[in-house]
């Protein structure tokens, strides 16, 4: 069982992340998915109507927009980072907690690494399920590697010179 990093503990994932090519074949319904966008927009009132918990995962050329009127159905947003390198989604983390109000978990999947969750954190993300190859507990310890931060973000609205 994989363990992520959730609200700033090491935890068993509980939730089932369905692949970007899934159907409805073989869902059961109670549950807990985070289903690719495509099949949210293909069968969004089916997946509603199940018992168990609703997650959708968004790809790094997929964008908040559109599943913003929808944000309130999910549990769980998972943004997909397919490599490191790539920080679309960092810009998707800030729209959807700052423009479309989003409260529930936001979790980073993908090729994560230690060295992203600290502004992985400024950006709104309260979950992450790292690379298969990192270790989740010492990369908690990155949560902590900056005491200050100057800039305005979703995790201090107020840049350091207003907080004096």
């Amino acid at each position: 069982m994989q363990r992520i990093i959730k609200n700033n503990e090491v935890v068993d994932e509980t939730w089932h992340l369905l692949p970007k090519d899934a159907t409805l074949d073989g869902i059961t319904n109670c549950d807990d998915l985070i289903v690719p966008l495509a099949l949210w927009r293909e069968h969004a009132h089916v997946l509603k109507a199940r018992d168990g918990g609703l997650g959708v995962w968004l790809d790094a050329e997929e964008e908040a927009e559109e599943i913003g009127d929808d944000v309130q159905h999910f549990q769980v947003i998972a943004l997909n980072f397919p490599a490191f390198t790539d920080g679309r989604n960092y810009s998707n983390a800030r729209l959807l907690r700052d423009r479309y109000g989003y409260k529930g978990e936001l979790r980073a999947i993908g090729d994560v690494l230690r060295d992203q969750l600290f502004y992985l954190h400024r950006c709104g993300f309260d979950a992450y399920a790292l690379r298969a190859d990192k270790d989740p507990y010492e990369a908690l310890e990155s949560l902590k590697d900056f005491s200050v931060t100057y800039q305005a973000a979703t995790d201090e609205p107020l840049p350091l010179f207003r907080r004096r």
